[in-house]
């Protein structure tokens, strides 16, 4: 399942002040609301898991924008 917080991270990196705390905040919901487990510290655990992962996927992204921006500009240059 953390695989699909890395995905999160990639799909909406552009997006990265929005989308690393409200992922956090909606793998412990899903979590919780899926019956895993409960509890705060449950759901601390999961938000401190949750942040590494899509902070990787958004790093990923903002890395490949950042490429693509370099590549067009050298490009354009010629």
């Amino acid at each position: 399942m953390i695989p699909t917080l890395i995905v999160v991270g990639l799909v909406f990196g552009r997006w990265w002040r929005i989308v690393i705390p409200g992922a956090a905040v909606g793998w412990a919901v899903l979590l919780i609301a899926t019956g895993v487990d409960s509890g705060f510290a449950f759901a601390l655990g999961a938000v401190v898991i949750a942040i590494p992962n899509v902070a990787l996927g958004v790093l990923v992204h903002q890395a490949l924008l950042l490429l693509a921006r370099r590549v067009t500009t050298a490009v354009q240059a010629r």
